[in-house]
């Protein structure tokens, strides 16, 4: 039974056989087209399968088809088309020939086949020795979002991405449907949308009689997540990697510095308040309660907080500082919990955050006042309960961290006003600790000048210079409002003003005259070498020292002369403050601290303690 057809798809003629069969006449079957000889099924199949199919590649083989005689009678068939060129008069055009066996069995497994096919979960397609794709499976379909006639027929090099075609160009892929056999081939296919997908192909080839492939089954395995977390997870491991070699550093570098540059045996005097705020360090140093710093600025507070770490049992794990009053407020919640890539603009990595860069060992919260209020809860949080999450992220993270904070602002009348939580407040002052300002720490401050003037000499590449009796009273004359870090600041430049030479302390502090410091200087007190530390003062030619009680007496009369020559008052224009050059709380501060006190009449006498 043969049909042929025109370049449209209409049929030209028919055979009597066919004809016979159909029962049809042959003007009532030329002009029409196949699909109208079909049951509904079937012609669906020619318009989605068949049609597309033989369009792209000119041939059909054996494809099940269901035919309708005359008086509705369904003849199974297996057809087999070829499009060929023909001529008529000299004139060339094209046809299709199309032959049509009545077999009820083999038309029946050749449908049953192609439904089973069609219907398997699986992504499958078939090939011919060319690469086009003969058949494919409703899921493969889904799956790259085409419909079945727009796809059949076509290369499957077509659905790939640029670099896989590249790979099949110039006959390779023949080359390789010719093998007939492929085993987990990574390919990379591009969806109707546009989206890459990673797959692994296998396939099993059809063979002619001669051992030729005549056609590929190829099955295909979507690996792109299983890739994409295999690849995250390779990154991960990386940056793990990566950021334990960071916190390795990071705590080398912090041991060392714990260790050598800011040991606690650098903690300099032997005041009485010291020695106090010193008994309190060791009494909690060897629990894991937080301490709360208090003190002016400069007093040395971080060095504490070192001190505090270096002995305890977390020594060995890293101290690491945050100073809050440095951080930008949108960043506050990063800076102390890290966040993990794209949490922001500008995240372009994970970041580690402090309390993570401390787990197991002490956090430094210097400046704890300036938190701002919305962050607080959030630090509430990793203090009680030690957990919190990075900015971003939705996984919760533990910590062993021990917080030593530290503040020059009145914490209580924070929480009065509102700005500082109370939970928080009591949370940070477990253990509170006062570290005393320099101005009551008495010989503590020559002891201390002696130890930076010999560090400065030192980090200057300066020969040692020494500390005379004229330096000692001035240093000790001065009431420190910078306390430690302004003595420190005052020696340095001393140094560098006397140009490696001379101890410069009249052009460094202010309200010294240069004859009174300069004087030692003059007598010949440099010092050339002395032993190591420089603690000590030079010894002159000079009547000697003051001794501590002559010092504080010389200061409280000095004390009581400016007093009485501003008539006891001690601030505003022509006060006592104003003639001394120092601030008038500095001056009250003095007063308390020495117990003056106003004679009750007018004899001139001194007031007395």
């Amino acid at each position: 039974m043969v049909l042929v057809f025109d370049a449209e798809g209409r049929v030209q003629d028919a055979s009597d056989t066919w004809l016979s069969r159909m029962l049809h006449a042959r003007d009532e079957v030329v002009g029409r087209r196949p699909e109208d000889f079909a049951t509904a099924e079937s012609a669906r199949r020619v318009q989605e399968e068949y049609a597309p199919l033989l369009r792209r590649t000119g041939r059909l083989e054996a494809v099940p088809i269901e035919l309708q005689t005359r008086h509705g009678e369904v003849v199974d068939c297996v057809t087999s088309a070829i499009v060929e060129h023909a001529v008529i008069d000299g004139s060339g055009y094209l046809r299709t020939v199309a032959v049509y066996t009545e077999s009820a069995v083999q038309a029946h497994i050749e449908r049953h086949y192609r439904d089973l096919y069609r219907a398997t979960p699986a992504m499958l397609y078939t090939v011919d020795a060319e690469g086009r794709i003969v058949l494919c499976s409703d899921r493969w379909l889904s799956k790259m979002g085409y419909r079945r006639e727009e796809v059949l027929g076509r290369f499957i090099s077509e659905f790939m991405s640029s670099s896989s075609q590249e790979a099949l160009s110039g006959g390779r892929l023949q080359r390789i449907i010719s093998t007939g056999e492929l085993d987990n081939e990574p390919r990379e296919m591009i969806s109707r949308d546009g989206q890459s997908m990673e797959v692994l192909i296998s396939a099993h080839a059809e063979r002619d009689a001669q051992g030729r492939v005549t056609r590929m089954l190829v099955a295909m395995k979507d690996v792109t997540e299983r890739n994409r977390a295999e690849r995250a997870l390779r990154e991960a491991f990386e940056e793990n990697a990566r950021l334990r070699e960071q916190l390795e550093r990071e705590r080398d570098y912090l041991r060392e510095e714990v260790n050598v540059s800011m040991n606690f045996s650098q903690i300099v005097g032997e005041s009485p308040v010291l020695r106090k705020m010193l008994a309190r360090i060791e009494a909690v140093a060897e629990t894991s309660a937080n301490v709360l710093l208090l003190g002016e600025s400069g007093v040395g507070k971080e060095l504490v907080a070192r001190a505090i770490h270096a002995q305890s049992p977390r020594a060995g794990r890293p101290l690491v500082k945050v100073n809050c009053a440095a951080v930008p407020r949108e960043l506050f919640e990063s800076e102390f919990f890290g966040h993990v890539k794209g949490a922001f603009t500008g995240a372009t990595k994970d970041r580690i955050g402090r309390f993570q860069l401390a787990d197991g060992g002490t956090l430094f919260l210097d400046e704890v006042g300036e938190i701002p209020p919305e962050l607080q809860s959030k630090l509430l949080r990793v203090l009680q309960e030690k957990e919190f999450e990075p900015v971003g992220s939705d996984r919760t993270r533990t910590v062993d961290v021990r917080v030593v904070a530290a503040t020059n602002r009145d914490l209580e009348e924070m929480v009065e006003a509102g700005t500082f939580r109370d939970d928080l407040y009591y949370r940070l002052t477990v253990f509170p600790i006062e570290v005393p300002p320099l101005r009551e720490r008495g010989a503590d401050v020559v002891q201390l000048a002696a130890h930076f003037l010999e560090r400065a000499c030192k980090d200057f590449g300066y020969p040692p210079i020494a500390l005379g009796r004229g330096h000692a009273e001035a240093l000790r004359a001065y009431d420190w409002p910078g306390n430690v870090r302004e003595l420190q600041s005052v020696i340095e430049r001393a140094v560098i003003l006397g140009k490696g030479e001379v101890l410069r302390l009249d052009l460094a502090l202010p309200g010294v005259s240069a004859p009174r410091v300069t004087q030692d200087v003059a007598a010949g007190e440099r010092r050339q070498g002395g032993p190591p530390g420089g603690a000590g003062v030079a010894a002159t030619a000079d009547p000697g020292f003051l001794t501590e009680e002559e010092f504080r007496a010389r200061e409280r009369d000095n004390l009581l002369a400016v007093l009485e020559a501003a008539q006891w008052r001690v601030s505003g224009a022509g006060g006592a403050a104003e003639l001394l050059g120092v601030p008038s709380t500095t001056l009250a501060d003095r007063i308390r601290r020495m117990g003056l006190r106003r004679p009750a009449r007018a004899s001139g006498a001194r007031a007395m303690r």
